[in-house]
């Protein structure tokens, strides 16, 4: 990413820094093509010249127009990057799931917008095609509060167990 900025640490900062369009068509178009060569999506070519006031590209190679959001989870969408960065920057971010609700008050969209934006978000993050954490060689990650959590019938099967070991404790020692 370009030094110019800080990244955004807080939710504040994070609607702050994308809510310039400009400032976050510049960071899409960094996370899509990290090494800063835009190649057509149809065919290729890196033979190109962006239209800045429509923001697309011509492809000299195919003759035909491409965006930032095509091939991408944000292709079809009438949001703007602003949106749809800062949406991922929540579910990137926060520990817990965040509801389509919460994200749909934040963002100031409705909640069905909200509810595909999270889907398509989600199932991008569960793609084995994107580039893992601890980065291609798979070296060490550190994860921060980790949250393991039994399945609602488990917790009532061991809670079970327990009270009957628990029973079963105090008749050896003769309680009960």
């Amino acid at each position: 990413m370009s030094n110019t900025f800080r990244r955004p640490v807080t939710l504040q900062q994070a609607i702050g820094y994308f809510s310039d369009p400009e400032r976050a068509f510049r960071y899409a178009i960094e996370l899509r093509w990290p090494d800063s060569r835009i190649n057509c999506p149809r065919c290729g070519s890196e033979s190109h010249s962006f239209l800045k006031t429509r923001r697309i590209w011509f492809c000299n190679g195919c003759k035909k127009q491409f965006t930032l959001k095509v091939g991408t989870i944000f292709e079809d969408s009438a949001l703007g990057m602003d949106k749809w960065m800062t949406a991922v920057w929540m579910l990137v971010s926060c520990k817990n799931r965040i509801s389509s609700y919460e994200l749909a008050r934040v963002l100031g969209i409705t909640q069905k917008s909200s509810w595909h934006m999270s889907h398509r978000i989600r199932e991008a993050m569960q793609k084995a095609s994107c580039v893992r954490i601890g980065g291609n060689d798979s070296g060490p990650v550190e994860i921060d509060e980790p949250r393991f959590e039994p399945s609602p019938q488990d917790s009532c099967e061991q809670a079970g167990k327990a009270f009957q070991r628990g029973l079963s404790e105090a008749r050896c020692r003769g309680n009960a």
